[in-house]
This record gives C-alpha cells, sequence and structure tokens, in this order.
C-alpha cells in the first residue's frame, strides 16, 4: 500500500483533527498559556478529550489528584479498543508500544475498518496513528499561535470530534458483518442518557455495554454464521 494511499485513508481524521486541535491550541491560548505547551501536550499526552479537560481543570486550579483520576475516567474507554487490539498488535515489533499510545477512537475506527495485507499490516497502522497525531499536533500548534494574533470564537467547534467519530462508527457498522453489538451499543447509550447521570453516563454506559457484549460474545458470534 503506497503512502499516498494511505493518507488518503486518514483525510476524514485530518478533516476533524486539523479544526479540533485549534479550538484547543484557542482555549489553550485564551488561558494565557504559551503556544509551545500545546505541542507538547499534543505530542505526548494525545488524547483530545482528556486535553481540553485538563485545561479546564487548569483554570478551575484543580490539583494533580484530581486531573489524573478525572483523565483516567474519561479515557478509561480506551481499555476495551486496546483488548479488541490485542490480538492485532501481539506480534508486532517494539512499534506496537506506539500504536498502543497512540490508539485513538478515530485512529481505532480506521484500523479496524481498513483491510490491509498481513505483510504490511504493522508498517501501515504505524503510518496511520503517526498521520493522525501530526494532524492533531499541526492543529494544535496552528490555534495556539493564532489564538495570540487573532481575535476567535471557538464556541461549539468541539462537537467535530463527536461528529467525525460518528462517521466512523457508521462506516465501520457498514463493513461489519456483526451488527448487532453495534445496535445493543447505541441502545444502552441511548437508555444511560435517560437514566445514568450526565458525568457518569460514559462509563456507566461503557461499562454496561462491556458485561453484555462479554457474557453474551457467544451467542453474538454464532449470529454471523446463521
Amino acid at each position: 500500500m503506497k503512502f499516498l494511499s494511505i493518507v488518503k485513508v486518514t483525510i476524514p481524521v485530518m478533516m476533524g483533527y486539523i479544526p479540533l486541535g485549534m479550538a484547543f491550541g484557542l482555549l489553550l491560548s485564551s488561558l494565557l498559556i504559551p503556544w509551545y505547551y500545546a505541542f507538547f501536550m499534543s505530542l505526548f499526552i494525545f488524547a483530545g478529550s482528556g486535553q481540553f479537560l485538563a485545561l479546564t481543570l487548569f483554570a478551575s486550579q484543580a490539583t494533580i489528584l484530581e486531573i489524573g483520576i478525572a483523565t483516567f475516567l474519561l479515557n478509561l474507554r480506551h481499555t476495551f479498543y486496546g483488548l479488541s487490539m490485542i490480538s492485532t498488535f501481539k506480534d508486532f515489533s517494539w512499534k506496537k508500544n506506539y500504536l498502543i499510545f497512540g490508539l485513538t477512537d478515530e485512529t481505532f475506527a480506521l484500523l479496524k475498518t481498513n483491510d490491509v495485507d498481513e505483510r504490511e499490516k504493522e508498517k501501515i497502522y504505524l503510518i496511520i496513528t503517526a498521520l493522525n497525531q501530526f494532524y492533531w499536533v499541526l492543529g494544535s500548534v496552528i490555534g495556539a499561535v493564532l489564538g495570540n494574533v487573532l481575535p476567535f470564537n471557538y464556541k461549539g467547534i468541539e462537537f467535530s470530534l463527536t461528529a467525525l467519530f460518528v462517521v466512523l462508527s457508521i462506516d465501520l457498522y457498514k463493513k461489519s458483518k456483526l451488527h448487532k453489538p453495534f445496535l445493543i451499543s447505541v441502545a444502552i447509550g441511548f437508555l444511560g442518557m435517560l437514566v445514568f447521570p450526565s458525568d457518569k453516563m460514559l462509563i456507566l454506559s461503557l461499562s454496561l455495554a462491556a458485561m453484555i457484549l462479554i457474557l453474551f460474545k457467544k451467542a453474538l458470534s454464532n449470529d454471523i454464521h446463521n
């Protein structure tokens, strides 16, 4: 698979990560934080919602412990992504360490929706992950720099990440032969919005969906052969 073909695959993520990264950079600059913090946070943390949360907590003068706990709970969903990629990454070289680090929601969706040659899988996955992080870092730095020289109303732009993940999820649904897990997860998500407290909805819904999918994994898997 040629490099330009891989770049083409990542264009949907680029269209979301650059403007959203700019929103993060603008928010960072509005808090009078030097622009290079955007670069280092995006390089070493690389967690979109986690970085937005960190800025909010910084602004409210939260403690390091509070920031650590809040970030852990927010990104706990990545555990479920990681578990589903264990068999894929286990035979990779040292590069799997970066792949694990860079496994964002959107990168996970791209890796799952694109069929690649097994012989090139490690290289292609590495390039996809690195490109996605590059888009995020680029957007963050641009936003942080522009925030120091241009007035900008970034209200609502953070929703672009949600919109991007919805599009990738629909693509994953279309390419998968097993639709019941997806539909069950969507139903639990809607139920969670109605039943669970808003500040705990995400983690409780994810936990409930994970338990149901694990308990009924065999039954759901058998449907694909019927």
